[in-house]
């Protein structure tokens, strides 16, 4: 996870950004990568020590000139890890959810699970689930149509 925090931070920059793009499509030198994103040489070197620093990038000499070239597999391993997360289905028990879509089903069947206790606060209720306010539900529930809490949405028993 840290890993995957400093890869992110170095991508955050708007300029290490470009230049992550830039060398992408070939292995440039500094003055090259600082021509062609108009900045001074001095801060292309920074933003490729950040980059370096995350593993994004390493440089090779050839010659005189250093050319900096990216870890695609570093960049291929946060897109995976990214991939594998978002492709996750939770519907853990207890928690609140309005409804989920099942995508290991060929349905459109919706799900829908029991309110937590983070979440459901009696305290903020003027009473039952069925008797709280439109703002009350949306502060909970955000922009739910029907009331959760409760069965068959606005009346009925509260689920837990």
């Amino acid at each position: 996870m840290d890993n995957r925090i400093n890869l992110f931070k170095a991508l955050s920059d708007p300029t290490r950004l470009r230049l992550v793009d830039l060398l992408l499509t070939c292995d440039l030198c500094v003055g090259a990568l600082a021509s062609r994103l108009g900045i001074s040489k001095p801060a292309v070197s920074q933003h490729l020590q950040i980059l370096r620093k995350a593993g994004l990038v390493k440089g090779e000499k050839r010659g005189y000139w250093t050319h900096y070239i990216i870890e695609r597999k570093v960049l291929l391993q946060l897109a995976g890890a990214i991939k594998s997360r978002a492709d996750q289905v939770f519907l853990p028990m207890g928690i609140c959810q309005r409804s989920v879509s099942d995508p290991n089903t060929n349905t459109n069947e919706k799900k829908e699970a029991a309110m937590c206790n983070d979440c459901w606060k009696p305290e903020l209720l003027k009473g039952k689930p069925e008797e709280c306010s439109p703002a009350q539900i949306k502060t909970c529930h955000g922009d739910a149509k029907d009331h959760p809490c409760v069965k068959g949405g606005k009346t009925g028993d509260r689920e837990r």
